[in-house]
């Protein structure tokens, strides 16, 4: 007699695609909970002294952990890489085990993008210069202009 076998089909709950934000951006394909854990951001793990620095390309996004490593996701990476920031999120990163999660701060329809806030932090003091350079697109009625924490 032969064995049944369970099989998982994992809800694919998002897709990648065009932006009106910025490049590609990240949209649920099926409604989303609040409080849903979307997906874990991937990648290599290196120091911040070994993580891409291109200063020709300010929009490679290492996520820095508490341990001191940094999440490189041009090596490794998944789709999280593709969430775009909006100073009105609709997600939330979490450290969790020096893992980062997204979960949806609220529902989520299906159709709509993900973002969450990126609250960049950098090695330097804060200017009009590096506002521009982190420039945000978002839209949202209280958008801060940049992608920096201020």
């Amino acid at each position: 007699m032969a064995k049944k076998s369970k099989t998982r089909n994992r809800a694919v709950r998002i897709e990648v695609r065009e932006s009106a934000v910025h490049g590609r951006g990240v949209y649920a394909t099926q409604f989303i909970p609040e409080g849903t854990r979307i997906i874990e951001y991937t990648g290599q793990r290196v120091s911040w002294e070994a993580a891409p620095d291109d200063e020709n390309d300010p929009h490679t996004f290492n996520f820095g952990l508490e341990n001191g490593e940094v999440i490189n996701p041009e090596i490794g990476g998944n789709d999280a890489r593709w969430i775009n920031h909006c100073c009105d999120p609709n997600c939330q990163a979490f450290e969790e085990d020096n893992r980062i999660f997204i979960y949806a701060m609220h529902d989520i329809e299906a159709g709509e993008e993900l973002f969450y806030d990126y609250a960049m932090e950098i090695d330097e003091p804060i200017t009009e210069g590096s506002k521009r350079k982190f420039a945000c697109h978002c839209g949202a009625s209280n958008c801060r202009g940049t992608m920096l924490a201020l």
